[in-house]
């Protein structure tokens, strides 16, 4: 099987790529603007997989390198949801332009699968555990909002040019190799300010987090088992973690495990931001696939890989 990752060097995508190498071919389309050669090295070295340095928004390009593609894997986009806050035109490109982009050049090229990073930001801001038909409340963040109209092109593009096409929406995505993230920010901002840890919120905000090695092998598993030509599918554990949680292990894992931990209060940590979120993994279950790792679990493994990462030897306990 020869595949195609847009957005293949990033955190995600580099988990991917290796399990897709072991397919067949891979070419790798990045930018590296978040991204790294570093983290596909094995990949490259070995000859399964190309790296085409290059952007998504353009349209010719996509269409350059899915001609031939047997799988298309579409990773790209905004990786910090704050980050629209700054630049409300980011997601528009990053997100909704790219997935067009992608579409469009499979419909020229007649690339006949579609794999989607989507996420359980399109169900807003819903307390309740959200199945993949709960999309009554629209979402709150222009992230969300770029995900959840990638969705629907996705969804006529399939209808319109027989694309068979997979979604799976995640929970919080960690691990090693992360590149964004409140585990990374919290380390980051210890070595900044080490007697102080400043979070945002009150601390209460809690979601689902997932080990990026459970989200690669979920998009492959949806993929190879989906009945249905548009499949969507919820990719989470069904439980949550805190931030409160998430900034305690932190500074226990950091070099500085006197420092204090400051929450800037109230209930959220930026506008856009969904304080707590639970997602029903049932569907994926019932084709037969369950995640290893718990919420906490999960959170766990990363701080300890992040925290190698960033302090190296200096990493605490």
């Amino acid at each position: 099987m020869r595949s195609l990752v847009v957005g293949g060097a990033g955190f995600i995508g580099s988990h991917l790529v290796e399990l897709l190498a072991q397919r067949g071919p891979v070419t790798v389309l990045d930018d590296l603007s978040v991204g790294r050669r570093d983290f596909i090295r094995g990949p490259l070295e070995s000859g399964q997989a190309e790296l085409v340095v290059g952007t998504a928004l353009d349209l010719d390009l996509v269409a350059r390198l899915t001609a031939g593609a047997d799988l298309v894997v579409h990773l790209a986009a905004n990786p910090e949801a704050r980050w629209g806050l700054e630049d409300t035109r980011r997601d528009l490109d990053q997100g909704t332009i790219t997935t067009y982009n992608v579409l469009e050049a499979m419909r020229r090229t007649k690339a006949p699968a579609l794999v989607f990073s989507s996420s359980g930001t399109v169900y807003g801001e819903n307390p309740e555990p959200c199945g993949e038909l709960d999309l009554g409340l629209l979402p709150i963040s222009l992230y969300g909002a770029s995900k959840l109209a990638s969705e629907a092109m996705i969804s006529a593009f399939s209808e319109c040019f027989g694309l068979r096409a997979t979604i799976c929406r995640f929970g919080n995505v960690v691990g090693p190799r992360g590149t964004h993230g409140a585990a990374l920010d919290f380390f980051r901002k210890l070595e900044k300010t080490p007697a102080e840890l400043e979070v945002l919120g009150d601390g209460s905000q809690a979601k689902p987090y997932l080990h990026v090695t459970d989200c690669a092998a979920g998009l492959l598993f949806a993929f190879d088992n989906q009945k249905e030509k548009l499949g969507i599918y919820n990719l989470a554990p069904p439980d949550t973690t805190s931030v409160r949680s998430i900034a305690e292990r932190c500074v226990a894992a950091s070099p500085y495990p006197n420092a204090k931990i400051r929450y800037t209060g109230g209930d959220r940590g930026w506008p856009g931001d969904v304080p707590r979120s639970r997602m029903k993994p049932d569907k994926l279950a019932a084709l037969g696939f369950r995640v290893r790792h718990t919420s906490d679990d999960a959170v766990d493994l990363a701080i300890r890989a992040l925290a190698r990462e960033v302090f190296g030897d200096r990493a605490g306990g």
